[in-house]
């Protein structure tokens, strides 16, 4: 029996027992990681550099791309030096640090795709009042406000999670810091605040997925009605990715954390949270902007185009 006090490290799950299997799994990761920093470092500079892209829907995917980077890069760097040495110790900052990231990360990324989700329907369903809801300075502001959430969110989650007394060891049965792990490693007697603020953390996830829900059936009503079939084809093209990456991103995720501890298993953690953690910054610059004609030819910088029925309705294009 140990307390926190006394740890310094945690003890990294390991992704393969076989140094052949190590290997491939860092080429693999390494792999991930660099069609994430490409695909994601390619929209931030072409919507940084292309004024013609200053518009609301590049704005929220740059800052998509951005939390997409954050992420990947809290938690793969670690896993592939693991792999690579051959060692699974992370040291007890370092692991704090990584959990408060990725918390950071994931639940701006979030709110993020929330956003994205009513700029589209503003922009399909209110055409005419696109440029006013939506505003640079309401852009701005809405921005702001996802990441502090996502700041506030990791702040709180990471600061309980690590006041919690450890009385099992120090070995974690995933392969980068998460409070589901951290949390069996603790007093079961004092694990009611942090299951509380999860439940808490799973209310507001119901809320924006409801959020969410509500507003696709408006665009869908919207987009039926469209007369033309290629603009009916191009809108739900760009509605059915976004959906399939936030639907996978919510079942994982929510999965990972709410399921009962009779169901964990190393396999089926490890599954999950690199579905939930690593496959989506690599998927969504290949479904949010490789579709995206305007983004992919991406021309010099020129001055931006007077806000007119093309720009309005711009997320149709994707």
């Amino acid at each position: 029996m140990s307390n926190s006090s006394s740890i310094s490290h945690f003890l990294l799950l390991a992704l393969a027992d076989k140094r052949q299997l190590q290997l491939l799994h860092f080429c693999l990761l390494l792999g991930i990681s660099l069609a994430a920093l490409l695909g994601n470092g390619l929209i931030i500079s072409a919507v940084a550099c292309g004024h013609h892209l200053h518009t609301p829907m590049f704005f929220f995917l740059l800052n998509l791309a951005l939390s997409d980077l954050g992420s990947i890069c809290t938690t793969v760097p670690k896993a592939m030096h693991n792999s690579l040495w051959d060692t699974r110790n992370i040291s007890y900052t370092g692991c704090a640090a990584q959990l408060f990231f990725f918390m950071f990360f994931i639940g701006a990324e979030f709110y993020l795709l929330t956003v994205m989700c009513y700029d589209r329907y503003v922009s399909i369903c209110k055409p005419l009042h696109y440029g006013t809801l939506l505003g640079s300075r309401a852009c701005a502001h809405t921005a702001a406000a996802a990441w502090a959430s996502g700041f506030l969110y990791s702040l709180l989650h990471t600061a309980n999670t690590f006041s919690l007394p450890l009385c099992h060891g120090n070995a974690l049965g995933q392969f980068f810091c998460e409070i589901p792990q951290i949390l069996q490693l603790s007093c079961s007697t004092c694990q009611l605040r942090e299951l509380g603020l999860l439940a808490v953390s799973a209310c507001l996830v119901f809320g924006c997925f409801v959020f969410i829900v509500f507003y696709y059936v408006q665009i869908f009503r919207a987009v039926l009605r469209i007369p033309s079939e290629q603009g009916r084809h191009k809108a739900f093209s760009t509605c059915f990715p976004h959906l399939a990456v936030l639907s996978l991103f919510l079942s994982t995720g929510t999965f990972a954390y709410l399921k009962p501890h009779s169901m964990s298993s190393p396999s089926l953690d490890l599954t999950l949270s690199v579905l939930y953690s690593v496959v989506p910054p690599a998927l969504n610059p290949l479904i949010y902007s490789l579709r995206n004609q305007e983004l992919k030819a991406a021309p010099p910088a020129r001055p931006p185009p007077p806000l007119t029925e093309e720009v309005q309705t711009a997320p149709l294009r994707l």
